[in-house]
């Protein structure tokens, strides 16, 4: 019996280094940043067997092979209908300013979408008054609402805009709604599903979670944009979740969270249109194209305002997002500052923040007093240290939980949507990001990054170095776990 237990064990032993052999070189020939890389062998090496499972199930970006296979075949026919719905009223090259001109460049090249002028956009930052707007516009919708969101949680305002779907698909309005199924979670859960159902409202959970499909795909990958197209007409998009402050994790001693919303009429709102097409055939597929924009709707002289809509995730062109930020920020001449509810930034990120800083930069970075998440907080901190050192000012937000994702650049031109400063957001989930070059809208979101700043407490760089040996340990243990975040 003895001889039959050394056997076992020592088969044991060589399919387990077996195994950490195999995903090593997995690893190492996925040729991903090497910080990344090496943080993913560390928790392999470090946790055993629980560093195995945790790679299988979420290092690699595994959308199921039908799923990927769908992705990838149905965003050419979206890219060729960007250029098409477009090439009759792009705004001229030679009129835009650098920044409009260098991220148009980018995102055609790459997405196939254009730069698009014309618009009007509204900044929208109480909670309270983005929910009536949108349900006043619902009311008003003759033909389509079409909506996705990675959370809807019932309760408040939230319900009314349940209620005035109800009511708009009562009167023949199509309305599709696409939530993600994890951060539903709870809309699921209540009777809203049913209720907006026999009203007529096509609903549909976007990446159902089973312990089925944990192999198949990755269980973390979520639909994390923010999009509401009214008519064709007017389209909502930012960091706002369809939630009331007032009822969203009020119990979870953060505050209540922060946002922002944009309102927009023109062009742009086509875009976003098709991006829910996009995400509703990959989801139900079901193709629905959406109307382009008509030309004589395009201006025909140089406008004030140029909107790049920048969608990403998989089965789209990989890190778009994330080469856009980065140019933004390699492209500053005088100032950035920075929201962001969760920083994690990849190693290209912290590199150019840091150069931004030595270059003489004034850089500012906004992050929550108390974040909703322990494991991206101690994460974060772990950065702080060299954000510091590199002469970038790090504040902490006091009024609730910072839940604004905004950069501006030189007080001109601004990206705003749905994406964390954070690997997750970056690489991983499907996001969406308006690069604005728009003088007056971005004034506006300037001051109301100002407003943030005064309800701040700056961290000083001195007391930082500082802190206690406990809390370094702490931090050191979760940045291991960055690529999970």
């Amino acid at each position: 019996m003895e001889q039959v237990y050394h056997a076992i064990t020592l088969l044991w032993f060589n399919v387990y280094w077996f195994a950490v052999a195999a995903i090593t070189l997995r690893v190492v020939f996925k040729r991903r940043a090497i910080g990344v890389s090496f943080a993913w062998l560390m928790i392999i090496y470090v946790l055993p067997l629980v560093g195995i499972l945790a790679y299988l199930m979420f290092g690699e970006l595994n959308l199921g092979r039908k799923r990927a296979k769908r992705a990838k075949q149905t965003f050419g026919p979206y890219a060729r209908w960007f250029r098409r719905a477009y090439r009759d009223c792009l705004p001229d090259a030679e009129a835009l300013r650098p920044y409009g001109k260098s991220i148009s460049a980018l995102c055609e090249r790459q997405l196939g979408i254009p730069a698009l002028s014309g618009h009007r956009l509204s900044l929208q930052s109480i909670p309270a008054q983005i929910l009536t707007q949108l349900v006043e516009d619902i009311a008003t919708a003759q033909h389509s609402i079409h909506i996705e969101f990675y959370i809807w949680y019932p309760g408040g305002l939230a319900d009314k805009v349940a209620d005035a779907l109800c009511q708009a698909a009562a009167r023949g309005v199509s309305i599709k709604l696409l939530l993600d199924a994890a951060g539903s979670r709870e809309f699921f859960d209540s009777q809203w599903p049913t209720a907006l159902s026999d009203a007529g409202v096509e609903v549909v959970a976007a990446l159902n979670v089973s312990p089925f499909r944990m192999f198949f795909q990755r269980l973390d990958l979520r639909l994390h944009r923010k999009i509401v197209v009214i008519d064709n007409l007017i389209a909502y998009t930012g960091s706002m979740n369809l939630v009331d402050p007032d009822y969203f994790k009020v119990g979870a001693n953060i505050g209540k969270w922060v946002d922002i919303m944009v309102r927009i009429a023109g062009p742009a709102v086509s875009v976003l249109d098709c991006i829910h097409a996009w995400d509703w055939e990959n989801e139900t597929q079901e193709r629905h194209f959406t109307t382009p924009p008509a030309p004589p709707s395009c201006p025909a002289v140089a406008p004030l305002d140029v909107v790049q809509v920048i969608p990403s995730g998989p089965g789209m062109p990989e890190e778009i997002i994330h080469q856009a930020l980065l140019q933004s920020i390699y492209q500053a001449r005088k100032s950035i500052v920075i929201t962001t509810p969760y920083l994690v930034p990849s190693e290209l990120l912290l590199f150019a923040l840091e150069s931004a800083a030595r270059r003489g930069i004034r850089l500012d970075i906004i992050v929550p007093g108390r974040n909703d998440s322990l494991m991206v907080e101690w994460a974060s901190r772990a950065f702080f240290g060299e954000l510091l050192s590199a002469g970038v000012r790090l504040h902490r937000y006091n009024g609730g939980m910072l839940h604004t994702k905004s950069v501006v650049i030189d007080d001109t031109h601004c990206l705003v949507g749905t994406v964390n400063l954070d690997m997750r957001s970056l690489w991983l989930n499907f996001e969406v990001t308006l690069a604005i070059d728009d003088p007056i809208f971005t004034e506006q979101l300037s001051q109301l990054q100002l407003s943030y700043l005064e309800n701040t407490t700056e961290i000083d760089a001195r007391q930082w170095r500082q802190r206690p040996l406990l809390k370094r340990l702490f931090e050191q243990f979760f940045y291991l776990f960055s690529p999970l975040l």
